[in-house]
């Protein structure tokens, strides 16, 4: 019973985890009837008859996407109530029966083409609770009907980065609870799209437990293989419309990778999180929250806690009824977009000289973390757990964020570090940090030194960085003022 961290430290991601990690920030667009009867979710019953969205432009929802720096885009093809976003063969409640396109449109194909224009990788959304269809809750057939569909999606659009399960279940017209056969939805999707990470109720990415934005201030990529089975236990699935479960925290599952949870865990995984919320309250356009978009001072703190805590970031950003993001949130997203590249944009370690206090060999030595290249890094011996790296960065500078990044293809491993900047001829303390893992985006308090230490005092067998950089946004920001 039980896991070393040593052993921890040698489970690493696979090729599609770690492309879906490296796109950092991405868009949900949710999109459906509930546009039009104004409500979160619809219960099947809407009419198609309802879609009929009078000015859409995916190119429009694409542009704002970029606009923000997001690489990839995440369509609900279809939500709870059944509607489908594309003429699906195997039911009449599509667009197809919609007025939209006169029955001959294709919504996720629109979506797909104007991502692939504009190089944001595409990613599909399917409910698999569906009010709409009578099969629901005979199991067998329900599976049938969802596999059929899936398969559309997965063959009919080009390459995907993800697809996206939720673990929402309820009872059919039969008035039994469907079981779901994930089994046979990830054998299907790992047919057509190997590529693709299968998230949430999947075993490549991990929900982070709300839809709050809240962040864990230690997120481990590697934990127990159990929670792979969380959002898919029925009896914890989301079955209505509750606002309180979207703002539910689980404070007492703030550590899941410590050494004393691999203590307790019979296996581990590579199971990196995701954070996914609204730019408003709602999940679908409702006109009376324009006035409550999220700022872009609290899109830059939510960016700063995922990206800068080891997760990725799902924003979504819903369309209204004329089909177009609406002004206030795309001019939110683009002032996003504008202030995180001011912060963002100008590293005053690149190329800086930075020595280690050890290291594996001349490969993989100290300035291999601030080069640039993402495919070098530096590393220490085997068992060498302890280390420093400092950095010159040639003159006196002001500094507010230090971002690091591990090689997490060689696992995750740092534990615990502390960051010093030479005053005076003393080295002093100035930030504490726990774990790095893909990227670790260091906040705090402008200094002004010449040089910065990162002292690496846990790790797990050996610490790699693979990239150290060091900016001053305070200053940017007040540049632009």
């Amino acid at each position: 019973m039980g896991v070393s961290a040593i052993e921890a430290a040698q489970i690493v991601p696979s090729s599609r985890q770690m492309a879906w990690q490296q796109l950092e920030f991405y868009a949900f667009i949710h999109f459906t009837v509930n546009t039009f009867t104004d409500r979160e979710w619809g219960d099947g019953t809407e009419s198609p008859d309802l879609f009929n969205p009078t000015d859409l432009n995916a190119a429009q929802w694409v542009e704002v996407c970029k606009s923000a720096g997001m690489k990839g885009l995440i369509l609900t093809c279809k939500h709870h109530d059944g509607f489908c976003l594309w003429p699906s063969r195997w039911t009449n409640h599509s667009v197809a029966s919609s007025p939209w396109r006169e029955g001959k449109g294709d919504l996720v194909k629109e979506v797909s083409d104007a991502c692939r224009e504009a190089g944001l990788k595409f990613g599909i959304y399917l409910s698999p609770w569906d009010r709409h269809e009578l099969s629901y809750g005979d199991s067998d057939k329900y599976n049938a009907y969802f596999i059929n569909q899936l398969t559309e999606l997965v063959t009919g659009y080009g390459d995907l980065f993800c697809v996206w399960f939720d673990g929402a279940c309820g009872e059919g017209p039969n008035g039994k609870r469907q079981v779901y056969d994930w089994d046979a939805y990830y054998r299907v999707i790992r047919s057509h799209q190997p590529g693709a990470v299968i998230s949430v109720c999947g075993p490549d990415v991990r929900w982070c437990g709300n839809e709050a934005g809240h962040t864990r201030k230690v997120e481990w990529s590697v934990v127990p293989a159990s929670l792979q089975d969380n959002e898919k236990i029925q009896a914890h699935s989301q079955q209505a419309d509750d606002s309180s479960f979207s703002k539910r925290i689980g404070s007492e599952e703030e550590d899941l990778g410590s050494r004393r949870i691999l203590s307790t865990a019979d296996r581990v995984i590579w199971y990196p999180a995701e954070v996914n919320t609204s730019i408003r309250p709602g999940w679908f356009y409702h006109e009376h929250e324009d006035q409550q978009v999220k700022s872009v001072p609290q899109l830059v703190d939510l960016y700063e806690r995922t990206v800068g805590g080891n997760s990725t970031f799902l924003l979504n950003l819903p369309p209204d009824r004329r089909g177009l993001i609406h002004e206030n949130d795309a001019q939110t997203m683009d002032a996003l977009g504008e202030t995180l590249r001011q912060m963002y944009g100008r590293n005053l370690a690149l190329g800086a000289k930075a020595t280690a206090s050890v290291c594996k060999s001349d490969e993989h030595e100290g300035s291999r973390a601030t080069d640039g290249k993402p495919d070098t890094y530096w590393r220490t011996g085997e068992n060498v757990e302890v280390a420093t790296l400092e950095i010159e960065l040639g003159t006196i500078q002001t500094l507010d964020r230090i971002v690091l990044q591990e090689a997490i293809r060689l696992g995750q491993r740092i534990e615990r570090f502390h960051i010093e900047r030479l005053d005076q001829g003393q080295w002093q303390a100035f930030y504490e940090g726990e774990i790095v893992g893909y990227k670790k985006i260091c906040c705090f308090e402008p200094v002004e030194t010449d040089r910065i230490r990162i002292c690496i005092t846990e790790s797990r067998g050996y610490p790699t960085l693979q990239a150290v950089q060091v900016y001053c946004t305070e200053a940017e920001r007040l540049n632009r003022v």
